[in-house]
């Protein structure tokens, strides 16, 4: 019998597991492992039932002003809401409240956009968001290195 067979030590007749069956086992194994790993923040990071909500958008006006790499960013972030509105008149009295960002680097506007999920992009740097208006324009000074922001507005009609 030779030892590097790979029926040794099976009863003759014993089926072998086939080549597909080995590889489809691992494959489902693979993609099981995949999506856990993928849905482990997602899960993790969910409130409990009957918990209190947990709002991303929930730190309230941001307002900074400091020197950074030898530039005056300014900025600030307001909730606007209008007059006569009760915001916290629960679902059917609420009126939506329009937020308002202003940021500019060196006395110039720097086009900020909030997102969706609370966080903000700039012109600047359009493909990637930050969590707040703060770290928005010290990312467009790190990108702008020694550039100046254009003084004509974006979006002109």
């Amino acid at each position: 019998m030779n030892p590097t067979d790979a029926t040794a030590g099976q009863p003759p007749g014993a089926p072998r597991p086939a080549r597909r069956a080995v590889l489809r086992t691992a494959f489902t194994a693979a993609v099981v492992a995949g999506t856990g790993g993928a849905l482990a923040p997602v899960l993790l990071d969910a409130p409990e039932p009957g918990g209190p909500a947990r709002e991303r958008g929930a730190v309230g006006p941001e307002r900074f002003s400091e020197l950074y790499r030898g530039r005056e960013i300014r900025g600030t972030a307001t909730a606007v809401v209008p007059a006569g509105a009760q915001p916290h008149a629960g679902e059917a009295g609420a009126v939506a409240a329009v937020s308002g960002t202003e940021v500019s680097v060196d006395g110039r506007r720097l086009h900020v956009m909030r997102r969706a999920d609370g966080s903000y992009l700039s012109a600047v740097n359009h493909y990637e968001s930050f969590p707040t208006l703060l770290e928005t324009a010290r990312a467009a000074v790190d990108e702008l290195g020694t550039a100046q922001l254009s003084a004509a507005s974006p979006h002109t009609i």
